[in-house]
């Protein structure tokens, strides 16, 4: 393969490891990992909660402060992609299958099996649901997101410098992100990247193989996961092989027509005023309620901390685990862009659109549930969106345009995952070549196939959370590395000016 660094065959090799544990060890891999993921949330919970909350104060910073003048790229750049289809790349990335599989089944887990707080199938657990769901896929979580892409996108369209993440922290180390250091940094960066890929993946087939169940009686079993993922393996390859300006740039904007068109039905046919009602009402609510639940530890109430480490602890490490490919993805398509503009969109309208997501779907399960036509409880994760379909009026069309969006989100997000572990492992460059796409490709497809013959999706779990730890600890140091050199970047732009 051309211009593969060490960085590929050091991380194959150590991906590879965790995998034959994993595969030949499954029952023992998942006591260490239940034993090592308990140990993590208990420590490091509140470092989690911390370092999120203060990221999006540094990215509300950014956004009303000079430095939001700042474009990523040359002064005369321009953005490559119109803006729509620019949204439409960084949601499919961003979010994709987690949507679909958490849409419904969330807001109501906290309402009706396990609320935070509250009683069950109370008001209060109602309104507790939303703010909480919002809270996982809101302004922190794509904060976070938006830090690292700019990071990243600032230099390497503004400095010049490759699209690795070791090369944001020059401004600490200097070129000791050139040595062995920086092999170190880029390789935590795809080990993180591959098991929270895989992670997605392995949702996304269980809950394809569950919606296939119910509708049309297929076996609900590994066997069945296992060749949904081999098929959509075949998909997202031909896909990827086809370039960035092709099959993601296509498969982006099918997801979000597909997504528009499966929400509005689910608004015109569900308890349409309930969900305007639940948005405008839980969305304030979240906003007033945003510090709160921000940093919320539960230092004086362990009874509930059980709850914290299962939602919270586990959404900021699986969103951490996402960052490197994520961001980069977003990074690459976000040349050209203002600071200002890039951070509002990655930042603010993701979370509104999260927000009605949410809303529409959690709101409709849960008048399903409130009504007593049907316990949604007793379904499984990954059916409980097409039982709720079965209760309402074109129920078998939803399903049909929901399995379609998981399998058009399946294939963009290993798509996009593919294009940024093969920039990440042939040294940052923009156009990896296509044998690499591949590997990393089927190299992410068999882990998801292997953890959940393994593990189910425990054992992928807990390999997100163990995952994260060591990446945050380098997203922290971009943090500090970006401010640093953002300061310098506005010094030499306003001497400019005073030159002229």
């Amino acid at each position: 393969m051309k211009k593969v660094t060490k960085v590929f065959y050091i991380t194959i090799s150590l991906v590879v490891i965790a995998v034959l544990i994993a595969a030949l060890m499954p029952v023992a891999y998942e006591q260490a990992t239940n034993s090592i993921t308990s140990v993590l949330s208990t420590v490091f919970g509140w470092y989690y909660m911390l370092i999120m909350t203060v990221i999006l104060f540094v990215v509300g910073f950014l956004i009303i402060s000079p430095y939001g003048n700042i474009r990523l790229g040359k002064p005369n750049d321009r953005p490559e992609f119109a803006r729509a289809t620019w949204v439409a790349m960084l949601f499919s990335a961003g979010l994709g299958i987690g949507l679909v599989f958490y849409g419904s089944y969330e807001p109501l887990s906290h309402y009706a099996i396990q609320p935070a707080t509250a009683d069950p199938e109370t008001e209060a657990a109602f309104k507790e649901s939303m703010q909480r769901t919002f809270f996982h896929y809101g302004f922190n979580a794509w904060a976070m997101y938006g830090i690292v892409a700019l990071a990243l996108a600032f230099f390497q369209f503004r400095k010049g410098e490759r699209g690795l993440i070791s090369s944001t922290l020059k401004p600490l180390f200097g070129k000791k992100m050139e040595g062995g250091w920086g092999t170190l940094i880029d390789v935590i960066a795809i080990f993180a990247t591959v098991f929270g890929v895989a992670s997605s993946l392995g949702f996304g087939a269980v809950q394809i193989n569950g919606g296939l169940t119910y509708l049309f009686g297929l076996p609900n079993n590994n066997w069945s996961q296992l060749i949904i993922i081999a098929i959509i393996t075949v998909l997202f390859i031909i896909s990827a092989w086809s370039g960035l300006s092709k099959g993601i740039k296509y498969l982006s904007n099918i997801n979000m027509v597909l997504a528009l068109v499966l929400l509005l039905l689910v608004v015109v046919l569900g308890p349409t005023l309930l969900i305007f009602n639940v948005f405008t009402q839980s969305f304030g609510a979240y906003i007033q309620n945003l510090i709160p639940l921000s940093t919320n530890t539960e230092a004086f109430n362990s009874g509930n901390r059980e709850w914290l480490d299962a939602w919270s602890i586990f959404y900021w490490a699986w969103w951490i685990s996402w960052s490197p490919f994520v961001s980069m993805f977003i990074a690459r398509v976000s040349r050209g862009r203002t600071i200002r503009e890039f951070l509002i969109f990655v930042v603010l309208l993701p979370t509104v659109l999260c927000a009605i997501w949410f809303s529409t779907f959690g709101a409709t399960a849960i008048d399903i549930q409130q009504k007593g036509v049907v316990d949604l409880t007793t379904s499984a994760v990954e059916t409980t969106l097409f039982t709720m379909f079965n209760e309402m009026p074109f129920g078998f069309g939803l399903s049909i345009i929901a399995i379609m969006l998981l399998l058009t989100f399946f294939i963009s997000s290993a798509d996009s995952a593919t294009f940024v572990l093969g920039m990440q492992s042939t040294g940052g460059s923009l156009t990896p070549d296509n044998s690499v796409k591949i590997v990393w490709g089927v190299l992410q497809s068999a882990i998801a196939a292997i953890l959940l013959s393994a593990g189910g999706l425990a054992a992928i779990q807990n390999t997100i959370i163990i995952a994260a730890l060591p990446f945050s600890l380098v997203m922290v140091l971009m943090v500090f590395a970006l401010l640093k050199a953002l300061k310098a970047e506005l010094k030499v732009i306003e001497s400019k000016k005073k030159t002229v």
